[in-house]
């Protein structure tokens, strides 16, 4: 039995310490599942937070032979929809109109972006800063080479090196997009 495996029995058993290791382990994802509907981080810690809850109070009814996760992103999914009606109507009613509107990503969209950003969190933090300024920042090579103070040669390997280990720890979604 893996330990996902052992985790979903305890929490079907209802296991007080099994939410805990729950939340540990899928409240990043389940987060950025909100945060894709709400759009703000406040609102979207909220729907996390009714996430958690609603799966400790439905518990009993979750089957541990199945993979817990997509189940808590299903939850997560209507945590956040519940919460962004509750946001319209009170603000509706307030007499504000709406805008800002919410379109969420898909699922599997969703997901492909916390593939992503768990695999730039195991990059070393010298390559995942070169990232970071190449990808989000739009700098070139000689741009964050003078930023930084890095030699042009050491940026170009530490970027190599960062992308073949963005490829490798993303070569499954590569493999999911081919087999669908």
């Amino acid at each position: 039995m893996t330990a996902r495996d052992e985790m979903a029995a305890r929490f079907a058993a209802a296991d007080p310490d099994a939410i805990r290791d729950l939340y540990v382990q899928y409240s990043g994802p389940v987060t950025t599942v909100a945060a894709s509907i709400l759009r703000d981080p406040q609102l979207a810690q909220d729907a996390v937070q009714q996430t958690f809850l609603n799966a400790w109070r439905g518990a009993h009814s979750f089957d541990p032979s199945r993979d817990i996760a997509p189940w808590l992103y299903a939850i997560a999914r209507r945590a956040a929809i519940d919460i962004h009606r509750a946001e319209q109507r009170r603000r509706t009613e307030g007499g504000h109109d709406l805008d800002v509107a919410v379109t969420p990503l898909a699922f599997d969209r969703t997901w492909e972006a916390w593939e992503v950003r768990r695999a730039l969190g195991e990059l070393p933090d010298d390559e995942r800063e070169i990232v970071r300024l190449a990808h989000f920042e739009g700098r070139t090579h000689s741009e964050i080479a003078a930023l930084t103070g890095i030699a042009l040669g050491t940026v170009k390997s530490r970027s190599h090196r960062a992308h073949k280990r963005l490829a490798h720890a993303l070569r499954h979604l590569v493999d999911t997009e081919n087999v669908s």
